[in-house]
């Protein structure tokens, strides 16, 4: 029995009588299709159609006809709902069968498939933090976090726990393996982690993540919000990315005596080489870079370290099968699909190109003068989207990567983003003005 055919006996069998086809567009928002499981057979063989003229960045409307190719691989029943609801997870395909190249699943397909050429798996694992805010009585979401309490507190402080151990559920019954589930830093902030695996599937899994966690808060009459920095004073919402190579079975970051191996080390070397472009794509909202600030946490300048997690690049002390660098800059809204891609072409080009990285930073970079920080050669992340898209533009590497599809759409729609921000007057501006002058 065929993968299809698997899927099809699955479905009959646990009585599912409707089915989500979901993908992703460029900006990262997860789209479905919803169809009945008597079109299922259809689906599989890859013959349900839909417009993408009105899906951002996809298509214009004289050229919008796209068709969705599920991965039997992601099959799974919603817990909820009665279990009568599965979901399969789509590439984007031309009517030539061919991959449409405005797919962000694609695209990672693509890098992926270039590192296996060299003989490397990447394996990734996330830690996606999100909000719970409270709702008023027409279902909109307020800026009122659902509870007060801080890191690691349980409850009655954590009034969110039984939203987050249904989550946990919830995703538990649909194949996720979650390895540790708390409350974060902020009012009203969580995460929960789950199993580092091969990097499409942990793609698939935020994409997942990010549903089903907005799913299980509404029926807890909450709002989650990945937005990455929804309250000022309080931290953001990052989403730390765990990365290696492997090959084969074998850890190809693992070197001796426990430390990171040649290979691990030039991986480092190529992503921060490439980080001021791949910023665009791993912190995507004007809201992003108030989150990368000074005093919250998340990272700001550009080192690396193994003893500390000021720099945007940690060497955790996990040894062996378990060595590996985390990515620190990223936040829960981008597009995951897209800033794998680009985190794995960075890195490979510096195994290939056998780069070594600056010395680590040891000691605390916010505690560093600005003449310090220039003596060591730190430099810093972008401070907007606007001047992070700048850099992706001039990026020839993470643009090829992502395919000129992509990148066009993803900058245009970025700029006029940036430009309406830009025009708006803003609260604090009202506040620190109206009066004074």
């Amino acid at each position: 029995m065929d993968a299809r055919e698997t899927v099809l006996a699955r479905a009959r069998d646990e009585g599912v009588v409707f089915v989500h086809l979901q993908f992703m567009d460029i900006l990262g928002i997860t789209k479905t299709v919803a169809i009945p499981a008597t079109q299922l057979e259809r689906a599989l063989a890859g013959e349900i159609m839909f417009d993408g003229s009105s899906i951002e960045g996809f298509v214009r409307i004289e050229e919008s006809d796209r068709y969705l190719a599920p991965d039997p691989s992601t099959y799974a029943v919603f817990p909820w709902d009665g279990g009568n609801t599965c979901r399969l997870i789509c590439d984007l395909k031309l009517p030539d069968g061919s991959p449409f190249p405005g797919c962000p699943r694609s695209a990672l397909q693509r890098a992926l498939d270039d590192a296996a050429r060299d003989g490397f798996t990447f394996m990734v694992g996330a830690e996606p933090e999100f909000f719970l805010f409270q709702r008023d009585d027409a279902g909109r979401a307020l800026l009122a976090p659902h509870d007060r309490a801080g890191y690691f507190d349980q409850g009655p402080m954590d009034r969110g726990h039984e939203a987050r151990r249904d989550m946990v559920l919830a995703l538990a019954g649909m194949g996720f393996s979650v390895e540790a589930a708390h409350h974060e830093v902020a009012p009203g902030q969580h995460e929960i982690d789950f199993t580092y695996a091969e990097a499409l599937r942990t793609a698939d899994n935020i994409a997942t993540f990010r549903f089903v966690v907005r799913t299980i808060a509404l029926q807890h009459g909450l709002h989650a919000t990945f937005m990455p920095k929804p309250i000022h004073g309080q931290n953001g919402s990052g989403m730390h990315i765990h990365q290696s190579l492997h090959r084969g079975e074998k850890n190809a970051f693992a070197g001796d005596a426990g430390r990171l191996s040649e290979t691990g080390l030039s991986f480092i070397a190529g992503v921060m080489g490439h980080i001021k472009a791949i910023t665009a794509i791993a912190n995507p909202l004007v809201n992003s870079y108030k989150r990368l600030v000074a005093g919250y946490e998340a990272p700001v300048y550009i080192a690396w370290s193994a003893a500390n997690r000021s720099p945007l690049i940690r060497v955790p002390a996990s040894r062996g099968e378990g060595r590996r660098l985390e990515l620190r800059s990223p936040d829960p809204s981008c597009n995951p699909y897209l800033t794998l891609a680009a985190c794995l072409a960075a890195g490979m080009e510096g195994v290939r190109s056998h780069l070594k990285p600056p010395a680590p930073v040891d000691q605390n970079i916010y505690r560093l003068s600005g003449q310090e920080l220039r003596e060591l050669g730190i430099e810093s992340l972008p401070g907007s989207i606007h001047e992070a898209v700048a850099h992706l533009r001039q990026d020839a590497l993470i643009r090829r990567t992502l395919g000129e599809h992509i990148t066009r759409a993803f900058v245009e729609a970025k700029e006029i983003e940036w430009e309406i921000y830009q025009k708006q007057v803003h609260a604090w501006e009202v506040e620190q003005y109206l009066e004074a002058y």
